[in-house]
């Protein structure tokens, strides 16, 4: 490809749910309010497994907010990313290196190694979602344990994966879920006629007595 393909990248701005565009204000309420998603008050007794999702979804958003909350770092980003700044909105992209191949070193101005592994991490989807003239039969299963649903959603189906979520929490509070647990688990392909079963928690809806 002559630039990074945008249908097919996964980017700081997919782990938050912003567009590129968004304000510095919206990126960090919407920060915010995943991280307070993941607060004690919200995972008190959750078992094991949805705490070791939560220290992951943890160090994504952490990962993710170093790079869009800081303006110097965000601007580099959106430029190697192809993302091109026109006055106050976005332009096209202009033509950088393609996006698969892209890793950690290639972001080392996000703000330390944390940052960069976390990318490398994620950009490492980017090789599983260029685009094909024929899609294949058989998808590379992506990792998507320790991100919220929405975004889960996002990466499976940029992949033509289609998902089948399993609730855990019996009583959800009406928030967006994050992912626990999945199957199969990466590096495996899949026929594409098969979902990607994933394993969702919300946090548990609190009595009415309890609400704030």
């Amino acid at each position: 490809m002559s630039g990074p393909d945008h249908e097919s990248a996964v980017s700081w701005y997919d782990v938050l749910g912003v567009l590129p565009g968004a304000s510095a204000g919206k990126i960090q309420r919407t920060y915010d309010a995943k991280l307070r998603l993941l607060g004690p008050e919200m995972i008190s007794g959750a078992p094991t497994k949805v705490l070791q999702a939560v220290s992951r979804a943890e160090g994504i958003l952490a990962a993710a907010w170093r790079v869009l909350g800081d303006p110097v770092a965000r601007e580099r980003y959106d430029e190697a990313a192809g993302f091109r700044r026109s006055g106050q909105g976005l332009a096209g992209p202009e033509n950088v290196p393609s996006d698969p191949g892209w890793g950690p070193a290639d972001f080392g101005y996000a703000g330390g190694r944390g940052p960069m592994e976390m990318l490398g991490s994620l950009m490492a989807l980017t090789d599983w979602l260029a685009p094909h003239p024929r899609p294949p039969a058989r998808a590379r299963v992506p990792d998507v344990r320790g991100l919220f649903y929405e975004v889960c959603l996002e990466v499976a189906g940029r992949v033509g994966l289609q998902v089948r979520a399993i609730r855990l929490t019996e009583r959800p509070m009406p928030v967006d879920g994050l992912v626990v647990d999945q199957s199969p688990l990466p590096p495996a392909t899949i026929r594409r006629t098969r979902p990607l079963t994933v394993q969702v928690w919300h946090p548990p809806a609190r009595p009415a007595g309890q609400r704030r």
